[in-house]
């Protein structure tokens, strides 16, 4: 392991993330073979293949798989030592940023009020579902993440910033959208439009119709709220969503939010991050936008 050289484990850090190497050449500007050269070096640096191949996917061996978790964390302190030393410079450093994909529709918005204030910082904004936000956590490699509920099983600090209401909405068409209120029974022979198990919008709706004792006739599993708000405008049925993510949609009148009795569920907003994380300077100043700022910005952005 003496001869691995930080090159090496960044393109093998990419490459497992990916598990393609063509897309590891894209993002990191290199070309395929390249990219397969370094990794042929470096597996014979450590004496052990990194990768199978099995049919047409790509998967970590288990060498690669303990590979993967010492890079990140060799890869992290290095991001965590420039940052420091930006700071000492007076450059601002880095702010990576995880966000759950119901976050996307504010987070640009406080990203691009925060660096109004403090241009000298370099953000990168990665959008996942919570699984995978929940691995940036959990292995260290986001500063701070964005998301609706701490992960349980990790060590983690997690402040509330802002209120996070969901609701359930339907096309403007629906029968009971002009309704002043609704019973949740009523909507008991509708077809519900739902996210993936595991999405944080998923485990509020079970737990909603969980305490009405509510169960829908049929369920759509989809993986994203575009395709939901997609569906729901088309007749597909109805869905239980973050208002955070239908405001364009509510203002032109392509979706209406039904106005069913113990809705909107209040759900918050946190910024958390590790329990014992040192934040660099950039990380500590946007935690501290958040808490101060925050619940303002998301309102003015999605009003």
């Amino acid at each position: 392991m003496q001869h691995v050289t930080l090159k090496q484990l960044r393109i093998f850090e990419t490459a497992a993330r990916h598990l393609h190497f063509g897309r590891a050449a894209r993002e990191m500007h290199l070309t395929q073979p390249a990219v397969s050269i370094q990794l042929k070096q470096l597996e014979a640096h450590v004496g052990l293949p990194l990768f199978e191949q099995m049919g047409r996917n790509m998967h970590l061996t288990r060498a690669g798989e303990e590979l993967l978790r010492h890079s990140r964390i060799v890869l992290q302190q290095l991001r965590e030592a420039g940052a420091a030393l930006d700071a000492l410079k007076g450059t601002g450093g880095e702010l990576h940023i995880a966000v759950t994909s119901t976050a996307k529709y504010f987070a640009p918005k406080v990203l691009a009020e925060f660096r109004r204030r403090h241009p000298e910082v370099k953000v990168r904004l990665a959008v996942s579902n919570r699984e995978a936000v929940v691995r940036e956590l959990a292995e260290n490699t986001a500063d701070l993440v964005l998301m609706g509920r701490a992960p349980r099983g990790l060590d983690t600090e997690a402040h509330a910033f802002a209120r996070h209401p969901l609701a359930i909405i339907a096309a403007p068409e629906h029968p009971l959208a002009h309704r002043r209120r609704i019973a949740l029974a009523q909507l008991s022979g509708d077809t519900f439009l739902i996210r993936e198990r595991g999405s944080g919008t998923r485990t509020a709706m079970e737990r909603f119709f969980a305490e009405h004792g509510f169960e829908p006739a049929e369920t759509i599993e989809m993986s994203s709220n575009e395709t939901i708000k997609q569906a729901v405008m088309a007749g597909m049925g109805v869905s239980f969503l973050s208002l955070h993510t239908v405001g364009l949609e509510l203002a032109a009148g392509r979706l209406a939010v039904l106005r069913v009795a113990g809705t909107p569920v209040m759900r918050e907003w946190f910024v958390i991050h590790r329990e014992r994380k040192r934040l660099s300077p950039a990380a500590a100043a946007f935690k501290a936008y958040l808490l101060e700022r925050g619940a303002e910005l998301i309102e003015r952005a999605l009003a």
